[in-house]
């Protein structure tokens, strides 16, 4: 109680979701163990301090080893200010270890929130390579094309320069958790607008020999559909990626409340991501498209003059 304070109730604030609790402490000069010896007690003639008739002396304290791995171990905690990210303070602290790795004799190793995150990583890694397989086999059992499977996927990889892109803009670090979801469902949505070109230009490739001219017939054909999904799904994330949060019951709209918070990573790598896969869709397609239709040519006049 003299150094700590003494906790004596807990008080839960409208905006959060954490009680806080309300701790009664003396003043910071007079939070010593000094103090102790200036404690009274009653007696027969009045208040009588403890340091008359008690010597206090510091003894060595006694603990227990604890265990990690079958390993002793020893837990050190701390936390960061508000304005630092966790991750660079724990690079930080690492790059430290590897430059003085020599004159420790414990080995060290990061728990809590480091330890969830290296969890997280690992599983949406798999993850993400698993759907990107899932896709891939279902796109070359439809198209029957490695090319035409490659075409596709290229919407993946602008979608995820996007994400990043969009993180740089906002001044955002990459959440492996919320951003690494954003990557993964982005995946499965960009596609799609590939996947619309690409049949339609199949389908008007049988009826023309002038792939040119199928090529910006496809274009021009389906821009409207891929650019109202698009916008659609753009415009539908846009009051969480801004952190809006709309009460129907009370008819109030707050900004950057704790709730919002959590879906801010995800819908910011979504929107940046498919808007940014958009625009480089309607130009990259169209010319890897172009160019398969050239290698297809001259392999086919190599072959004719064999």
């Amino acid at each position: 109680m003299v150094t700590h304070g003494f906790k004596i109730t807990e008080f839960m604030p409208e905006d959060s979701d954490e009680e806080i609790d309300i701790v009664v402490k003396f003043k910071e000069n007079y939070r010593t163990l000094d103090e102790l010896d200036r404690v009274e007690i009653s007696g027969r003639n009045g208040p009588v301090p403890l340091s008359l008739f008690i010597e206090r002396e510091a003894q060595s304290k006694i603990g227990k080893i604890k265990r990690t791995d079958s390993e002793a171990s020893h837990t050190i905690r701390f936390d960061v200010s508000g304005d630092i990210i966790a991750n660079n303070k724990v690079n930080e602290i690492s790059s430290w270890l590897e430059n003085n790795n020599k004159t420790l004799t414990s080995k060290v190793k990061f728990r809590g929130q480091e330890e969830d995150q290296e969890e997280a990583k690992s599983f949406l890694i798999k993850a993400f390579f698993v759907s990107i397989f899932l896709i891939l086999i279902i796109l070359i059992t439809t198209f029957e094309s490695f090319y035409y499977t490659f075409v596709i996927l290229t919407s993946v990889i602008m979608s995820t320069i996007g994400v990043m892109i969009g993180l740089l803009i906002t001044n955002q670090p990459f959440g492996i958790i919320m951003s690494g979801i954003g990557v993964i469902a982005l995946a499965g949505i960009v596609v799609n607008n590939n996947i619309v070109l690409l049949d339609t230009y199949k389908s008007l490739r049988k009826e023309t020999s002038d792939y040119y001219n199928a090529i910006l017939r496809t274009g021009a054909q389906r821009l409207r559909p891929v650019m109202l999904t698009t916008l659609t799904t753009f415009f539908g994330l846009i009051p969480m990626a801004a952190g809006i949060n709309i009460n129907f019951l009370e008819q109030s709209i707050s900004f950057g409340s704790p709730s919002s918070q959590w879906w801010l990573q995800l819908s910011n790598a979504i929107v940046f991501g498919i808007i940014f896969s958009f625009l480089l869709t309607l130009l990259i397609t169209p010319c890897l498209i172009f160019i398969g239709e050239k290698i297809n040519i001259r392999f086919a006049k190599l072959f004719d003059s064999r």
